[in-house]
C-alpha cells in the first residue's frame, strides 16, 4: 500500500476547506439575498478585476509588493472613477475622483456617515467607543461638539504653545549636544524616530499631562519603549482587515492570529490609561488640577465634563474618557509624525526648494530669536510646502471606511444600503486633470490660483487630506499647528543634508496611516547660536 505524501494530504485538507468554503459562502449569500431595487434598470457600478474566490478582493488591500491606494488607484485607471469590490460577503465602492468626493460628501454625505462594524475597531477602540469610530448618533454628535470647542479654546491653544516651545528646545539642545561630543560641525540623526519621539511628548503632556520619551530614567525608558511600541501597534492593526471582517463563519480560525494580537495591544494601551486616569483623580482629590486649573489637561477637562453629562449615557464614563484620549495621543502624534517625516524627505530630494524654505526663514525671522506662533502667517511658502507634501502623501490615503445606510444614486449607478464606501485621496490628489505634473514636488503651485484650496474650508474637493464631511477629522486646525510651528521651528535650528548620495527612499508602509518604510537618517547642523535656545 502506498501512503500520501504530507504535500498530498496538506493539499487534500485544503481543497476539501475551500470547496466547503465556497459553498458555505454560496448559502449564506443566498440567506441573505436582498430584493432587486424599484430602479433594477439602473447598472451598479462596475467592478474591479481580479477577485479571488471566497475573499474577493481582499488582496488588494494585503499585497506585500503593492500598498492598497496604489492599487486601487490602478484599477480607476481601467475602470473608471468609481467601481465596486467584494470583500468576502460584503460589497464596497471606490471613489476616486473629487467630482466624485463632491456628489457624495455634500449630497449623500448624512447617508453615508456610518463606520462598518470592523473587527480592529471593536477590538483596538473601546468597543467602538472611541469618537473616530463611534457610530453615528447623539454620543459621536455631543463628542465631536465638544472636542471641537476644547480642541479650540484658549486655554489649550495656550497649552499647547508653553508645550511646543519646551519640547522644541529639547529636541535643538538634544542635537546640538550630540554634534558637540562628537566634535562634528554636522552630526548624523534618525529623524523619524526623533519627530514621533516628540510630538508624541508635545501630545501626552497635553492630553494626560505625561512627558515619557528622553526623561533618562531606565524605569522611565521602558515604559516610554513599551508605550511606542503599543502605539505602533495600534496604528498597524487598525488599518487591517481580517478573516472575520471578509468572512465571518470564518472568524474563529483567526488567521495569523491578528485578533490575539489586537487583544493584546488594547490589553497594554488601557493599562497606561487606566493609570493616568487614576493619577487624574488622585490629583484632584487633593485640590490639584481640574476644575479652573491653569494646569488642566485633556483627561481632566473629561473628567469634568463627564461628571454629571447625559451624553455619555450607555458609556462607561470611564471608558469614554481613556478612549477620548486614546484617539487624539494616537491620530495626533501618528499624523504628525509621518507629515513631517515625508516632508523632510521631499525636501531633501528637492534641494532648491529646501534653499528657498531657508531664505524665508531667514527673512521673515532672522537668527537672533526662535520661530514661534506668530510668524506662521507670514512663511508663506513654508506653508506652501506642508500643503504640497499633504497632496503627496496624505496621513491616510485612503480614507476611513464608512456605509451607505440607505440605497443611493451615485454618478448614475445604484448603490445599495450596506455597501462600504472608500475614497482614495491619494488618487484625487494626484489627479493630472487637475495637478499639472501630479506626481512633481511643486510647492509652487499652492500660490496664485490653487491658494484658494483650502480643505478647513471642507470646500476643496481636489485637495482633501484630512477627509471631508461630518467624518472629518475634528482635531485638523490643531495638527496642522502643530506640523508648520515644528517644521519651520526644526529648519530654522538646522541646516540639513542627506547621510549620503542618493535620494531619499520615498517607499511606504501599510497601515491606518502609510508611514515612511526605512529609517529617515540625515546630517543636522546648528544655524543659531545655541544661546537662543537656553
Amino acid at each position: 500500500m502506498e501512503f500520501p505524501s504530507p504535500s498530498d494530504n496538506l493539499n487534500t485538507i485544503f481543497t476539501a476547506l475551500a470547496l466547503a468554503v465556497v459553498l458555505a459562502l454560496a448559502l449564506y449569500r443566498h440567506s441573505h439575498r436582498r430584493p432587486p431595487l424599484k430602479t433594477s434598470t439602473t447598472p451598479p457600478p462596475p467592478m474591479a478585476g481580479g477577485a479571488w474566490p471566497v475573499i474577493g478582493h481582499l488582496g488588494l488591500f494585503t499585497s506585500q509588493n503593492i500598498l492598497p491606494h496604489v492599487a486601487l488607484g490602478s484599477q480607476a485607471d481601467e475602470h473608471g472613477p468609481i467601481f465596486a469590490l467584494h470583500l468576502g460577503v460584503h460589497r464596497a465602492v471606490v471613489i476616486n475622483s473629487w467630482e466624485l468626493a463632491k456628489e457624495v460628501h455634500t449630497t449623500h454625505d448624512v447617508f453615508v456617515s456610518e463606520r462598518p462594524n470592523l473587527t480592529a475597531s471593536k477590538l483596538l477602540s473601546y468597543d467602538m467607543v472611541m469618537f473616530g469610530f463611534a457610530p453615528n448618533g447623539p454620543y459621536w454628535r455631543e463628542m465631536r461638539k465638544f472636542l471641537n470647542l476644547e480642541l479650540q479654546s484658549p486655554r489649550w491653544i495656550e497649552l499647547w504653545r508653553h508645550v511646543q516651545d519646551a519640547e522644541m528646545t529639547s529636541l535643538v539642545r538634544q542635537v546640538t549636544d550630540e554634534g558637540r561630543h562628537s566634535g562634528s560641525s554636522f552630526v548624523k540623526v534618525e529623524l523619524k524616530r526623533l519627530f514621533r519621539d516628540m510630538t508624541m511628548n508635545m501630545i501626552l503632556r497635553m492630553v494626560v499631562g505625561k512627558r515619557l520619551f528622553g526623561c533618562g530614567s531606565s524605569v522611565e525608558e521602558e515604559e516610554a519603549r513599551r508605550c511606542r511600541k503599543a502605539l505602533k501597534e495600534f496604528s498597524r492593526y487598525l488599518g487591517m482587515f481580517v478573516m472575520r471582517d471578509v468572512v465571518p463563519f470564518l472568524g474563529w480560525m483567526d488567521v495569523g492570529g491578528h485578533e490575539k494580537a489586537m487583544k493584546g495591544v488594547a490589553r497594554d494601551l488601557d493599562e497606561f490609561l487606566d493609570r493616568w486616569l487614576e493619577e487624574h483623580r488622585r490629583k484632584r482629590a487633593s485640590g490639584g488640577g481640574g476644575g479652573g486649573s491653569d494646569d488642566r489637561d485633556f483627561m481632566d477637562a473629561m473628567l469634568s465634563v463627564l461628571d454629571g453629562a447625559n451624553f455619555a449615557a450607555g458609556h462607561d464614563p470611564d471608558v469614554v474618557n481613556k478612549a477620548a484620549c486614546l484617539n487624539i495621543i494616537a491620530a495626533g502624534s501618528e499624523t504628525t509624525t509621518v507629515t513631517l517625516t515625508w516632508a523632510i524627505s521631499l525636501l531633501l530630494n528637492n534641494t532648491h526648494v529646501l534653499q528657498k524654505a531657508y531664505e524665508e526663514l531667514d527673512k521673515c525671522v532672522g537668527k537672533q530669536r526662535p520661530v514661534n506662533e506668530s510668524d506662521i502667517p507670514n512663511l508663506t511658502y513654508l506653508q506652501t510646502i506642508v500643503k504640497e507634501t499633504l497632496r503627496l502623501y496624505p496621513p491616510s490615503p485612503l480614507s476611513g471606511p464608512r456605509v451607505f445606510t440607505e440605497d443611493r444614486m451615485v454618478h448614475g449607478y445604484r448603490v445599495r444600503k450596506g455597501t462600504q464606501l472608500i475614497t482614495n485621496i491619494w488618487k484625487i490628489q494626484r489627479d493630472s486633470h487637475v495637478w499639472a505634473d501630479p506626481l512633481e514636488f511643486r510647492p509652487e503651485r499652492f500660490l496664485g490660483r490653487n491658494e484658494q484650496l483650502d480643505f478647513k474650508a471642507h470646500q476643496s474637493f481636489e485637495f482633501m487630506p484630512f477627509g471631508s464631511g461630518r467624518r472629518i477629522c475634528p482635531g485638523m486646525a490643531f495638527g496642522m499647528e502643530m506640523v508648520n510651528l515644528v517644521l519651520a521651528g526644526f529648519l530654522h535650528a538646522f541646516e540639513i543634508r542627506r547621510s549620503g548620495d542618493e535620494l531619499v527612499d520615498m517607499t511606504g508602509r501599510r497601515g491606518l496611516t502609510t508611514v515612511k518604510a526605512s529609517r529617515l537618517e540625515i546630517l543636522a547642523s546648528p544655524r543659531l547660536p545655541r544661546e537662543v535656545y537656553t
